[in-house]
């Protein structure tokens, strides 16, 4: 088993894996993977984006893609998917793959395989960043990601409030971990205030992420 654990598949034409997570849904990591991406490619990287959120996928609707289905080749018998363009960012996503109003119901081995075959069954090119916007909490997505790929760090994002920091924590614990260990390289504060008339309303509270960033000395 450990022989399996320490196995990774190569992506030696990917120079960097950025893996952008949070504990609790709904913090905007869909947002913020596809303005990392953007930056990326503004500042004149090659970059690649996975939407590995399989179950709740939001980047067609960000990227304005949701009617586009990818194309496929055929290399030695076995189908490739060609990523969708957008904005300069080649994008792969369940929800380009999979009708929209279709529920994917799958157990988690099906979902790990599905992850792992938008890595490797697509024709991702020479890049230097591959953004990967997973999905809430601590699934076997994150597991199979850090077991199966050289990731070279995480993004953690959460809210202000109590509950988002509780599971930011989770999410923290969880990347610490030797089995799913993956740097991470900072935490971000989303939503922490609404600015009207410069004056600052803070909905959801205040502090949340500089407290947890100072507990376990992330920036």
């Amino acid at each position: 088993e450990t022989n399996e654990i320490n196995k990774k598949i190569e992506t030696k034409n990917i120079k960097n894996i950025i893996a952008i997570s949070s504990g609790k849904g709904g913090v905007g990591k869909s947002t913020i993977s596809s303005n990392i991406s953007i930056s990326l490619s503004k500042l004149g990287f090659q970059v690649g984006l996975i939407d590995a959120d399989i179950f709740g996928p939001s980047i067609p609707t960000i990227f304005n893609t949701e009617n586009e289905q990818p194309n496929y080749k055929t290399i030695n018998k076995k189908n490739i998917i060609i990523p969708i363009e957008q904005y300069g960012i080649k994008i792969i996503s369940m929800g380009n793959v999979i009708p929209k109003e279709k529920a994917i119901i799958w157990r988690g081995p099906m979902a790990s395989s599905a992850l792992k075959q938008l890595f490797t069954d697509v024709e991702w090119g020479d890049l230097d960043y591959l953004i990967v916007d997973l999905p809430p909490g601590t699934s076997d997505i994150h597991i199979t990601l850090s077991q199966s790929f050289n990731v070279s760090g995480t993004i953690i994002i959460s809210t202000p409030q109590k509950v988002s920091i509780i599971d930011a924590e989770k999410a923290i614990s969880m990347f610490k971990h030797k089995n799913t260990n993956i740097p991470i390289v900072g935490l971000i504060e989303n939503m922490s205030y609404f600015q009207d008339n410069n004056k600052k309303h803070y909905l959801f509270g205040s502090g949340g992420g500089k407290s947890i960033s100072e507990k376990y000395s992330i920036k």
